[in-house]
């Protein structure tokens, strides 16, 4: 019997923290394992991207209406981390993936230092964005796009510190860009995951509506509070990733 009054709240709140800063996944996935202990991983990360896509596509359209999103920059990013994916995910052949773990940590420890540290990052836009951007952006999506498609723990994290640490942005702006390629790669997830095994579409699509609503409070929270509330968002959700990881690493 499936537990809905656990799989909908869980959703729910997914769909809040990924439309702020990311990090949904943390949140969906182990409940998904949880609940179908006997089903194919596969399955269960097909069917919480169907679950999260429609929130992030819900919050990429809120803040695409309400936030400039620098295209010149975010397009290019966008088309390499689905090219790095698809590379990222040929490396599981040739890597095992716990090789990044301490990586990660010690990558994810230095972002939240670094933001914890510079109270003033991204509370506003510092820049604007040049054409020498569209390259580095090119650049940025590819390396983010690998990382996703080979390991993917914080990758939502990673791309609203990189847009606001290398393009000035701020964390309200970081944020909205960072959803078109969570957008364009949870598509190609979806794609992967249908074509290597079935998905829950049930489970999924009613998961989806939870986390849609859940979506829609997170960036009212986003536009309504601004880059300082993203920004302790932010370094919450990067405290639990680093704690996750450590923990994963140690057990």
């Amino acid at each position: 019997m499936i537990d809905w009054y656990i799989l909908a709240p869980a959703a729910f709140f997914a769909g809040m923290v990924d439309a702020v800063v990311g990090g949904g996944g943390l949140i969906q996935i182990p409940v998904l394992l949880s609940q179908f202990p006997q089903t194919a991983i596969p399955t269960l990360f097909g069917t919480n991207k169907v679950a999260s896509i429609t929130g992030t596509g819900a919050a990429l359209w809120r803040y695409a209406r309400s936030v400039r999103i620098p295209w010149s920059v975010v397009l290019p990013a966008t088309a390499a981390a689905l090219a790095g994916a698809w590379g990222g995910a040929a490396l599981v052949a040739w890597l095992p993936r716990e090789t990044m773990r301490p990586l990660v940590v010690v990558m994810m420890i230095v972002v939240a230092v670094y933001t914890f540290m510079k109270k003033d990052l991204g509370h506003r836009v510092t820049r604007t964005v040049t054409r020498a951007d569209r390259w580095k952006g090119a650049l940025f999506g590819g390396v983010i796009g690998v990382y996703d498609g080979f390991f993917g723990p914080g990758t939502g994290s990673f791309l609203i510190f990189g847009f606001v640490r290398l393009f000035g942005m701020d964390f309200v702006q970081g944020s909205a860009s960072a959803k078109v390629i969570n957008f364009a790669t949870n598509l190609s997830a979806i794609a992967f995951f249908a074509s290597h095994g079935p998905i829950l579409w049930q489970i999924g699509l009613l998961m989806a509506v939870c986390n849609l609503a859940g979506s829609y409070l997170g960036v009212q929270l986003a536009l309504k509070h601004g880059a300082g509330f993203i920004r302790k968002a932010f370094l919450g959700v990067v405290i639990v990733l680093i704690a996750k990881q450590v923990a994963d690493l140690v057990g």
